[in-house]
């Protein structure tokens, strides 16, 4: 016999909501980047890291670390840098869970300005260290992969000045409350 699943209507929104989370982190990243002149490895901004931090504040750990894996790793899949698409998968999923984790512990449930922007700091250095790691063994080199990082920076801070302010007036909505 065949055995016959129900989905209730809330897990059916939550589906909905993660799908677009996705759908948005992917956008932004492909149609609001800009290459930066630092090195040839390291130095794309895009918006899509203001989205993965907005996600993880406004939505938690779970759906932030969803959709900042599959919407950027999307973007490398679709793109030149389809060598990167695993590291950025778990680069951006471990730091949309850490700053989902932070900003929603507590019981604050991404409510408390200042735990939101410790969140988005904190999260930057695993995010940093795993992309080292990750050009490290595709270059080979220790040195190599230092070169990224100031872009890697300047593509964070770009992001949580866009994603703090945004999550600010997200939060007066009565939906976020």
């Amino acid at each position: 016999m065949q055995k016959t699943i129900s989905y209730s209507p809330a897990r059916t929104f939550d589906l909905i909501i993660t799908s677009m989370l996705i759908a948005l982190v992917f956008i932004a990243t492909v149609m609001l980047n800009i290459k930066l002149p630092i090195t040839a490895n390291g130095g794309l901004v895009h918006l899509g890291t203001a989205v993965l931090f907005i996600s993880s504040i406004l939505f938690g750990p779970k759906k932030g670390a969803i959709a900042g894996a599959v919407g950027m790793g999307l973007f490398d899949l679709v793109g030149p840098w389809i060598l990167w698409a695993p590291i950025t998968f778990l680069a951006r999923g471990l730091q949309g869970y850490i700053v989902g984790k932070i900003a929603w512990s507590k019981g604050r449930n991404g409510s408390s300005l200042a735990l939101n922007l410790i969140a988005t700091i904190v999260s930057i250095p695993f995010m940093l260290g795993v992309y080292y790691l990750g050009e490290a063994i595709i270059f080979k080199s220790w040195i190599v992969p230092a070169a990224s990082i100031p872009g890697n920076i300047v593509q964070n801070v770009v992001g949580l000045c866009v994603a703090i302010p945004v999550c600010v007036v997200m939060k007066k909505i009565p939906y976020f409350k």
